[in-house]
């Protein structure tokens, strides 16, 4: 497995991440043994970096990565959490909170459920105007201090809270959405992001399942895709319009919809790394033969004639939801 470098000042992670939310329900039931059995099998396979959130099904995520992690080397991986996002017993989402306080008592949290002494990259999930990003970040620096996180990452942010970010500490990474169809991030964030050696860690790319070409409507059905603009009305049939497209051109080439679209997001820039979401073996095999595919100039044409940029219909998250990102503010 290739190896990049988050940033300029981050670890060395695979050139694909493994990102483990799907793991506990957010995408509907998953099975257990075969979610640590694809942890196992990406950690053979050389995936190093392991994406969890401190609110992936309220802890359940923090505590399966712990159980497949033990017995591996744990210096071996890279464990990426994002906390302060808060939840009720329904699982909806009240906001998030940033406080000094709460940051400690999250980290603290986090430590004993994934059953380690450090978190190599640790960052909010959200940000909000009430909590000044100078001063979360100032938190965070304390942690770093502390020996309890190794790096600051941010999730969602605009170009502006990233700058004023990077000056209080730097930032390892930015983790958004990032896609053949989310490609918000190519006016401004991406480029100040390369400007200042920070790393975009893309989850999304396969846009929840939507682009992987194996999408059916039952494959939504109970999770929350059923709710967002683009699994919804009109915008779901014309999406998925460009992916039967999208689907030509990977015939053509002789790779799944999937590779190609994961193999798009690879050929962007050795500074982003793509998180897979893959909750089984034969998912996380096919995702991972994306680093085989070489695009050369008449795909990336083709590709971007089946899909231009902004074509998709309907928003990444309902207006609530998208009311909290700092990158779309």
């Amino acid at each position: 497995m290739e190896n990049t470098t988050l940033g300029t000042t981050g670890p060395s992670v695979s050139r694909l991440g493994l990102g483990l939310m799907g793991m506990s329900g957010m995408y509907g039931p998953a099975d257990r043994a075969e979610s640590i059995a694809t942890v196992h099998a990406a950690l053979d396979r050389g995936v190093t970096l392991l994406d969890t959130g401190d609110f992936y099904g309220m802890g359940h995520n923090e505590m399966l990565l712990q159980e497949a992690l033990r017995g591996r080397d744990r210096d071996r991986a890279v464990l990426s959490v994002k906390f302060g996002a808060l939840r009720d017993a329904d699982g909806a989402f009240l906001g998030v909170d940033l406080r000094p306080a709460a940051i400690k008592n999250f980290v603290a949290y986090s430590l004993q459920r994934l059953g380690t002494d450090h978190i190599d990259v640790y960052r909010p999930a959200r940000i909000s105007p009430e909590f000044p990003i100078e001063e979360v970040v100032g938190a965070l620096s304390e942690l770093v201090d502390k020996g309890w996180i190794r790096h600051i990452g941010l999730s969602e942010v605009s170009a502006e809270t990233l700058r004023r970010a990077h000056a209080v500490h730097p930032v390892t990474d930015v983790q958004i959405e990032y896609s053949l169809i989310s490609r918000g991030i190519e006016k401004d964030l991406l480029p100040t992001a390369n400007e200042l050696g920070v790393a975009v860690t893309a989850y999304g790319v396969l846009s929840r399942g939507l682009i992987s070409g194996h999408w059916t409507p039952q494959a939504a059905a109970g999770d929350f895709r059923a709710h967002l603009p683009r699994f919804s009305g009109d915008a779901l049939g014309h999406n998925l319009a460009l992916v039967e497209a999208l689907r030509t051109v990977a015939d053509r080439k002789g790779v799944s919809v999937a590779q190609l679209a994961i193999a798009w997001v690879l050929g962007r820039g050795d500074g982003l790394v793509p998180l897979i979401g893959a909750r089984r073996r034969d998912r996380l095999d096919e995702a991972l033969g994306a680093l085989d595919v070489t695009l050369d100039a008449a795909d990336l044409a083709a590709i971007e004639a089946a899909v231009p940029a902004d074509s998709a219909r309907g928003d990444r998250y309902d207006p609530a939801q998208m009311r909290m990102l700092d990158s779309e503010r």
